[in-house]
């Protein structure tokens, strides 16, 4: 009783030192009040906006794109990492919705990232601020995606970049196919299964460039992945910091990876395998598309909030599941989700917020507190347009 009295006092001290704005949002979040569903034509509209808005108030200005907005303490400097990964979505748009300003946005981006990779081919950790400067495993496989779009985009011009990158991961790599140096400070130490979207950096790459021993380092990861799934789909070593529980965005990073490499192999057995884990995740999504931003090892919900992130990264992993094994049960969960994620929007009032995507719902979550995120933003963007494919098709 009386640790819950302390722990009471505690939040009511913490929450009196916010800014009113944030001491406004988490009680609206609190008391459950999703929006209207604004739709995914506005919903993109305004996300895509977001994004733009995140690459010019960036505090670096150098053409990057802002880690996040935080209601506490404003925009952040530009995030190499998930820079790279934002170019394929930019990219996206700009086809879709025909504006080619996106596209010259995703080209400063593309610029920008070349000019700050390190001599030995990789990427720094954290922002571009961080210190001491590092190259990290997970940060370049991200960025290399971007560059491989670079490629694809704009030509040869950004291939030597692309192909410095993608060596640099594959001599990084253990001979098992696990990649355990060049961890990123900031994260807990220990083998990552959700490498396997580093490994989906790689496959892009091998795309570009066949002729690369790029494939196969990336599918050398699956493998060793594979062998740390549960019988039920659950990975082992699955989170930034809390192994037994994971947070969805790390699940939906491995998941992720995995259906790639399926989309890549085409090999029914691997195909097998991300079933498994997509119907894990389907026991812990309410009707209403909620999902717990934590599961546990028996796919149960381990805290009450929802990591927005990893939801939009499952979603968009259950809608590409849709689409290869036509199982509807994908699509209405995806779909759940989307909406649930467009419910927390907001669609008017500061533009700092208008678009973008919370790290948690509520707020006060333990993803991204009080934060909107580009990741975030960025597979809110992917999920929906996935979605409005799928619904035309």
């Amino acid at each position: 009783m009386f640790e819950r009295v302390v722990q009471s006092l505690r939040t009511v001290r913490s929450e009196i030192r916010l800014p009113l704005v944030a001491r406004a949002e988490r009680r609206r979040d609190l008391r459950s009040h999703l929006r209207d569903d604004p739709g995914i034509e506005r919903a993109v509209t305004l996300a895509s906006g977001w994004l733009c808005r995140a690459q010019d108030c960036s505090l670096s200005r150098d053409g990057g794109v802002a880690r996040h907005f935080s209601l506490v303490s404003g925009w952040s400097e530009s995030y190499p990492e998930i820079t790279g990964y934002i170019i394929p979505t930019m990219l996206s748009v700009a086809d879709i919705r025909g504006e080619p300003r996106l596209r010259e946005r995703a080209r400063r981006m593309v610029d920008w990232l070349t000019s700050i990779q390190l001599p030995d081919g990789g990427f720094q950790a954290g922002t571009i601020g961080a210190r001491p400067i590092v190259p990290t495993v997970f940060n370049t496989g991200q960025i290399l995606m971007g560059l491989a779009a670079g490629v694809r985009e704009w030509g040869e011009g950004y291939l030597r970049p692309m192909h410095r990158a993608a060596q640099w991961l594959v001599d990084a790599q253990d001979a098992d196919g696990g990649w355990r140096r060049f961890q990123s400070p900031e994260r807990t130490p220990g083998e990552k299964t959700y490498y396997t979207h580093v490994a989906w950096g790689l496959l892009d790459a091998a795309r570009v460039d066949p002729a690369t021993p790029y494939a196969e380092s990336a599918l050398r990861n699956i493998r060793w992945t594979l062998g740390r799934m549960h019988p039920n789909g659950w990975f082992e070593d699955c989170c930034l910091d809390t192994p037994a529980a994971p947070l969805t965005h790390t699940i939906g990073y491995t998941l992720r990876g995995l259906v790639e490499a399926y989309r890549f192999t085409k090999d029914a057995e691997l195909l097998a395998q991300c079933v498994r884990s997509a119907d894990g995740v389907l026991t812990a999504l309410r009707s209403d598309g909620f999902l717990p931003g934590r599961l546990d090892a028996s796919w149960r919900g381990a805290v009450r909030w929802s990591c927005l992130t990893g939801s939009l990264q499952i979603a968009l992993c259950w809608l590409l599941l849709y689409q290869i094994t036509g199982d509807a049960r994908y699509r209405s969960a995806a779909t759940a989700v989307n909406r649930f994620v467009r419910r927390t929007m907001h669609v008017d009032g500061s533009p700092d917020a208008r678009g973008g995507i919370k790290g948690s719902f509520p707020v006060s979550g333990g993803y991204g507190t009080y934060e909107y995120l580009a990741w975030a933003c960025k597979f809110f963007i992917d999920a929906n347009l996935l979605e409005q494919e799928v619904t035309r098709q």
